[in-house]
């Protein structure tokens, strides 16, 4: 699947850009499911995602969705009387995190050959994928998601974790792109995210400081793919524009390689879902 080149740039940068690996039919398909999937839901209120705040986290809602399917809301979605500023659909930050297990629409794309050799040629021995997620950064509302590295949040040793973030709508430096950190991936893991019982706190590692001045945005198109590493640092900007970015993420460990029982994410239900 990838070239000498693509992986010698993945080596480099800690990132592969692949063109046009959702077709329009394809992010057609998933975006109006996923809009179903949030008219159908059962929805908390009070369950809203921050990657600023963390203290909004509903533990018991969020440590569920492992092996489910759930919407949560935008932070800024409700207005000072607590009630929601726009309609639901608008309201959503993201649904996660079992929706390759349990959505067809979401399967079928996760089941795809094409990006378990994505994930064979850049070394892993048994692709497992382990999250799903839907990122709506919505108009106006749409939440920063601050600097991190997602082996944080799927630790195996050694590190494994592959991100694939497919842009189901342009994404514009007005509406949130990514902004990655080219080649940080050969630096260290600042931080685990660690769960113990119902308890997840962020565990410091490494005081390396975050590329805050030394970013680089990654504008893409609707369909294109990025694949990067799991220890390279990335951010988006909140979204203030007029304008919706839909993406659609995977979280690929190696089942090979022991997976850490205190990450957030277990599937003890579920099992390996391997691409």
């Amino acid at each position: 699947m990838l070239s000498a080149e693509q992986r010698q740039h993945f080596d480099r940068d800690g990132y592969v850009l692949l063109p046009q690996q959702l077709s329009a039919a394809d992010r057609a398909a998933l975006i109006d499911r996923a809009y179903e999937l949030i008219e159908s839901a059962e929805i908390d209120p009070n369950v809203r995602f921050s990657t600023v705040d963390r203290e909004h986290l509903n533990n018991d809602f969020f440590l569920g969705s492992a092996e489910k399917v759930r919407c949560f809301f935008e932070e800024k979605a409700f207005n000072d009387a607590g009630e929601l500023a726009q309609p639901r659909a608008q309201s959503i930050n993201k649904i996660g995190h079992a929706l390759h297990d349990l959505d067809e629409v979401y399967r079928e794309v996760a089941q795809r050959s094409v990006f378990g050799d994505i994930a064979r040629d850049l070394g892993q021995q048994q692709p497992s994928l382990y999250q799903t997620m839907v990122i709506f950064k919505q108009p106006r509302i749409g939440g920063e998601v601050v600097w991190h590295q997602d082996a944080s949040f799927f630790y195996t040793e050694p590190s494994s974790v592959l991100t694939y973030w497919f842009a189901l709508e342009d994404a514009t430096l007005e509406n949130g792109c990514l902004w990655l950190d080219p080649g940080g991936q050969t630096g260290p893991l600042r931080e685990r995210y660690h769960c113990d019982g119902k308890e997840m706190w962020m565990v410091p590692l490494d005081a390396t400081p975050w590329p805050t001045d030394s970013g680089t945005p990654m504008p893409v198109k609707a369909g294109d793919l990025l694949v990067f590493h799991g220890h390279l640092p990335h951010y988006s900007a909140a979204n203030r524009s007029a304008r919706s970015r839909l993406a659609l993420t995977f979280h690929v460990v190696d089942g090979a390689l022991p997976y850490a029982p205190e990450n957030w994410l277990q599937r003890p239900t579920l099992g390996p879902f391997l691409m």
